[in-house]
């Protein structure tokens, strides 16, 4: 049982989930099924609330694109998640090609996200307010990506003086209580980093 002089989130932000850690392509997380057994073994009288639509829908549509809308309650506390429902690439799946496989992925990812708003392995979703690479024209852009393989492309060489240096350095800074460990996992996934940088980096977050 959870300490009762700790915050919820002090205690589950706490926990380590590392040996729950599972990897699918080069993204590290935690399923739905282990974040919500920890969780319960801290807080029993923990709830998950998977919201409907008015038509007693289990997600939401827009008429184009559909979402799920999780909530966890813990010590009276609720956290809301609202996600996309997403192929394999992490495209948004079109109304007319979803399939209920799809609704209850979306609302497993959504229950583990929900979670980890409470505390639980946070961690592994850092990196999702991530600066989008910048193209600033077609042939720079081209100029500046290497053979290196990505999810769902190619990453970037980063260079001091473009636009996408000036992004990172802006998000180093914001999340210095992170950690470089934990930022450069992160940045590593969409760009290319030369070891003077990776220094750089590493100054910045001090």
């Amino acid at each position: 049982m959870a300490n009762e002089n700790k915050s919820v989130y002090g205690t589950l932000s706490s926990i380590s989930v590392k040996d729950k850690i599972e990897r699918k392509g080069n993204l590290d997380y935690l399923s739905w099924a282990n974040a919500w057994s920890m969780l319960k073994s801290n807080y029993p009288d923990a709830q998950r609330i998977v919201y409907e639509n008015t038509d007693g829908m289990n997600y939401f549509t827009d008429g184009t694109s559909c979402w799920v809308k999780v909530g966890i309650v813990v010590g009276g506390i609720e956290h809301i998640d609202y996600l996309p429902i997403m192929d394999f690439k992490n495209n948004s799946i079109p109304l007319a090609k979803l399939t209920s496989t799809d609704v209850t992925k979306a609302i497993q990812r959504s229950t583990a996200k929900a979670i980890a708003m409470h505390g639980l392995g946070l961690s592994l979703w850092t990196g999702e307010d991530l600066p989008e690479m910048v193209t600033e024209s077609p042939k720079k852009a081209a100029a500046e990506k290497s053979s290196a393989p990505a999810v769902g492309g190619e990453l970037i060489e980063l260079k001091k003086g473009t636009a996408n240096w000036d992004a990172v350095v802006k998000y180093v800074q914001a999340n210095k209580k992170l950690g470089i460990e934990a930022i450069g996992k992160q940045l590593i996934r969409k760009y290319k980093i030369s070891p003077a940088l990776k220094k750089e980096i590493a100054e910045l977050c001090k």
